[in-house]
């Protein structure tokens, strides 16, 4: 082993601790950060050719890792917007000039134009409801556009489709004519209800429903405009029924027969095509009652707050009490996060290491789920990184202090011919 061997072991031994020590400095100061991975220093021995009555030291090689897999401890927040992903799976954000990237950071809140950014600068992607419930790109980032959320925004939903279930008594007597007709004052029915529909500018459209016995185990049900009813009477109504069928059930069980209609599909008026599901509808032996009604559609109404659901569906609730579904965010993971390319900002991109990428929605596989109103806080230890540094300034001391011998028995090499 040479003198100058010597010495270029203890840098190099002193560079690594000097790298262990960054990598400490780096997690203490991001020890709040919220989504931050903490990051680790990896030695390896770099050994050189000797021979059997020498030594010649190598040095030490190192390798930094983030520990991107730990989870960090989720913090709950009161803003509806801050977003954890708890498992696996990372948000996909984009920047100013819509590149992609992904991270765990969640703390969003909508800027001047409503979209969801977070505090470093970075947009959050998904899919947005506007051609019906999206599907995911498996394997990409087609598709995706910052999430935005507009507060001051009025919608009217035209209502298209419900459900409205009954029970009708089988021990009702069969009704004798006139049967219900819009032109005739008097009309005979078994029972009556009403259900409220929207129009296509989010005006209420009462629909009177009757229902008429007319054999055994056979029902008319009859559809009417109720502000064309006669005020305080009903019958005669100003327009024609807006459907009229004929359901039927089976004796053996009170249910739909096979061959009955299991809907009543009709337009409503000023609005759109309306299918009421009747799958359910009952005839058995008790009073006439409604079992359930769900129309879809609402009047006009203003945003009155945003939430995420744990599968990263967006949804509106709007002042009266509804509820749309805006978007949903994709979480994507990789084979090996722990050797993703660690850039500015808290993000991540793909590195050449890290593996193929894949998309999918929370609570779906592998992917986790999303919490709403929480954070994930940093996963650095603050007492292991403390104990790091004072062993890597300990290392470097013993490193340093090889290097001055080294320096000191050069010296006295050099100074031998005086």
């Amino acid at each position: 082993m040479s003198l100058y061997g010597m010495m270029r072991t203890g840098v190099s031994g002193m560079q690594a601790q000097a790298t262990r020590l960054s990598a400490v400095s780096d997690n203490i100061a991001n020890s709040s950060t919220t989504g931050y991975k903490k990051s680790g220093v990896e030695f390896s021995t770099l050994v050189m050719p000797g021979n059997a009555g020498g030594f010649s030291s190598g040095g030490v090689n190192t390798d930094v890792r983030r520990h991107i897999e730990q989870q960090g401890v989720l913090n709950f927040s009161n803003s509806s917007t801050d977003l954890a992903v708890d498992g696996d799976g990372f948000f996909v954000v984009e920047n100013s000039a819509g590149t992609p990237f992904l991270t765990r950071a969640g703390s969003f809140v909508p800027d001047g134009e409503g979209r969801l950014v977070n505090a470093a600068g970075y947009f959050l992607s998904g899919y947005d409801f506007s051609n019906g419930p999206p599907t995911v790109v498996a394997n990409g980032f087609a598709g995706l556009a910052p999430i935005t959320v507009t507060q001051a925004e009025l919608t009217a939903t035209p209502s298209t489709t419900g459900r409205f279930l009954t029970n009708l008594p089988s021990d009702q007597a069969v009704t004798a004519a006139p049967l219900p007709s819009a032109n005739l004052a008097t009309s005979e029915y078994s029972h009556k209800s009403s259900v409220v529909t929207y129009d296509n500018v989010g005006g209420e459209q009462l629909i009177d429903i009757y229902y008429t016995k007319t054999a055994a185990n056979t029902w008319e049900m009859t559809a009417y405009h109720q502000p064309d009813a006669t005020a305080f009477t009903g019958f005669p109504y100003a327009s024609a029924a807006l459907v009229s069928q004929t359901i039927t059930f089976n004796p053996a069980n009170g249910d739909l027969a096979g061959g009955s209609p299991t809907a009543l599909a009709f337009t409503v008026p000023g609005g759109a095509a309306m299918s009421l599901d009747l799958a359910g509808t009952k005839e058995l032996a008790a009073d006439f009652q409604v079992l359930g009604v769900d129309v879809n559609g609402n009047a006009p109404a203003e945003i009155e707050k945003v939430s995420f659901d744990s599968d990263g569906t967006l949804y509106a609730q709007y002042n009266d009490g509804s509820f749309k579904a805006l978007s949903r965010i994709p979480l994507a993971t990789v084979v090996s996060p722990n050797l993703l390319n660690a850039l500015p900002g808290n993000v991540y991109s793909q590195s050449t290491d890290s593996g193929d990428l894949q998309l999918g929605f929370p609570n779906e596989s592998a992917f986790g789920s999303v919490v709403a109103g929480a954070l994930e806080g940093s996963n650095v230890d603050l007492a292991g990184e403390l104990t790091e540094m004072i062993q890597a300034q300990r290392s470097y001391t013993a490193n340093s202090k090889v290097f001055q011998t080294g320096s000191e028995l050069m010296e006295i090499l050099v100074n031998l011919k005086r």
